[in-house]
């Protein structure tokens, strides 16, 4: 792998080792093993797909993976009855709902039933609060897995001007609230952001996560920056891109990810690294 490409494949096993060299301690030690339990509601496609990933990577590291696939009928009050007994469940570590949700259902009341020690995703009001306060709780996952990413390259967060194309509660928001925890100077641009492209060209970290292929162009970046791409699109003629356009970034950053394999694999690492603090957390409440 060329030393300019981020491999999220190669760190994110470094992560699900540690994970899982943790939970064979645990085994190991007569202890409880930890469980994720992973909530669809409907048949869409890319959910399903998601929800057998996470399933896989619970595997791999032996965390218990529970599934509950709810028909898209499902309405509030019964999936809230579900996430209270999951809440109550002591076997039950950490909780996970499949976005987006039907749009009948409102996935910020969903998503503020969890209990905050249980909400893997971080997305909890709770969990957020606590990451713009500087003194996290449960991290969301991409952010957090870029992070790891920028910390691999022992990169000094003082001084580096951030820019961050997206404003999604998913990645936008918490990426920079994580940025600024850090000292970056962070510059968030949204669809409405008049001059994207001078500010992509004076930012040292690049930060995509706007659904939109190829969009970031390799001349508009700063030479010698970092080009991180959250995005990952299908063309149409079947091949995955991200939201930065690879060769020609590549010429000019001086780290980038790869789509795929880059960002993705992060997130599903931290997801069960996620998991396994909360077991920490709940297991510290049941002692």
């Amino acid at each position: 792998m060329n030393e300019k490409i981020l491999c999220g494949k190669t760190l994110s096993q470094q992560i699900l080792d540690t994970v899982s060299d943790e939970v064979e301690n645990l085994r190991v030690n007569n202890q409880r093993q930890p469980a994720l339990a992973v909530v669809l509601v409907g048949s869409d496609p890319a959910s399903q797909v998601y929800v057998r990933n996470k399933k896989n990577a619970c595997e791999k590291v032996a965390v218990k993976s529970l599934e509950y696939i709810l028909p898209a009928e499902t309405n509030q009050a019964e999936l809230v009855n579900l996430i209270q007994q999951l809440n109550a469940d002591e076997s039950v570590d950490g909780i996970l709902v499949q976005l987006p949700l039907p749009a009948h259902l409102d996935s910020k009341l969903i998503i503020d039933s969890i209990l905050p020690n249980k909400d893997v995703d971080g997305f909890h009001r709770y969990n957020m609060g606590s990451l713009a306060l500087k003194d996290p709780n449960i991290c969301p996952c991409t952010p957090h897995g870029v992070m790891y990413m920028l910390d691999s390259i022992n990169l000094e967060y003082h001084g580096k001007h951030a820019v961050i194309l997206g404003t999604s509660n998913i990645v936008g928001r918490p990426m920079a609230l994580e940025l600024i925890n850090r000292g970056a100077t962070v510059t968030m641009c949204n669809s409405k952001t008049c001059n994207v492209v001078e500010l992509i060209g004076a930012a040292d970290i690049v930060i995509a996560a706007i659904g939109r292929p190829n969009f970031v162009q390799g001349a508009w970046l700063k030479p010698g920056c970092i080009a991180i791409d959250v995005g990952i699109n299908r063309l149409d003629t079947g091949k995955l891109c991200g939201d930065i356009e690879f060769t020609s970034a590549f010429e000019r950053a001086q780290y980038i990810t790869p789509v795929p394999g880059g960002v993705g694999p992060m997130t599903i690492a931290m997801l069960l690294k996620n998991t396994l603090h909360c077991y920490k957390l709940n297991t510290r409440k049941e002692v």
